[in-house]
């Protein structure tokens, strides 16, 4: 009996032991005294200590992004055929001009495309004298034919083609009738004095003919057009412009 109750206690005594045992090698193990604890280890991706540069997560670049795209602007065009009201800068005349000469205009009415101004009015448009032609002394009246060339829009020069417009001199009929009427008196003047009524009629002729080749050695007058004249041309071929 007694040598039972001695097993007993040894067997609880082994138990005990081992318990011990195992408690001890679960428990952490104790930093030598006077030694700071270690940092506890990143956990899931999340640094120990937030606040040090090594531990500051990284911002990953961002993918490049192409530049948005703009749309251009799309363009306007000014119909064939429209009209283009100017008003002259200086006087041309067949004096003094002669094919080439450059002239000034300015817009009297904006140029517009639909409901977009292609040309405010008072922009500054350019064109040329195409034809001078003083009449000479057989062929008649003077005559001056301009055209515009370019059109002055958002600040640039544009080509353009148009119709032409010509300014005709003044007739001369009554003046040149006066002249061979005035001559005429003054032959027949001189005709009478010498030989009477045929003497007359002789004289006549003969002052009308002077008279005559007066007018013929004379030129007319010249064709001429005004500063601040009226003008009006048409597009003989459609503007394209790009809108702003």
């Amino acid at each position: 009996m007694r040598r039972l109750l001695e097993m007993r206690a040894l067997m609880i005594c082994m138990s005990v032991s081992l318990l011990i045992a195992a408690v001890g090698c679960t428990k952490p193990s104790e930093p030598p005294q006077g030694q700071a604890p270690p940092e506890k280890s990143e956990v899931q991706g999340v640094p120990a200590n937030p606040g040090s540069p090594s531990s500051t997560p990284q911002t990953q670049p961002l993918a490049s992004r192409p530049a948005p795209v703009v749309p251009k602007p799309a363009p306007v065009t000014v119909a064939e055929g429209t009209a283009v009201a100017v008003r002259t800068v200086q006087t041309l005349s067949t004096k003094t001009a002669e094919n080439g000469t450059k002239f000034e205009a300015t817009l009297r009415e904006p140029l517009i495309a639909g409901s977009y101004v292609v040309a405010p009015k008072g922009a500054r448009a350019f064109g040329v004298v195409s034809n001078s032609d003083d009449g000479g002394r057989v062929k008649g009246r003077a005559s001056i034919t301009v055209q515009l060339t370019s059109l002055e829009v958002d600040g640039r020069e544009v080509d353009i083609t148009t119709s032409s417009v010509t300014h005709v001199a003044k007739g001369t009929k009554k003046e040149d009738a006066v002249k061979v009427g005035v001559a005429s008196g003054i032959g027949a003047a001189i005709g009478a004095i010498a030989g009477g009524g045929k003497g007359a009629a002789i004289g006549a002729g003969a002052g009308a003919g002077a008279g005559t080749g007066v007018v013929l050695a004379t030129k007319g007058d010249p064709a001429v057009i005004p500063s601040e004249a009226p003008l009006t041309f048409k597009l003989r071929a459609p503007l394209t412009v790009t809108r702003n």
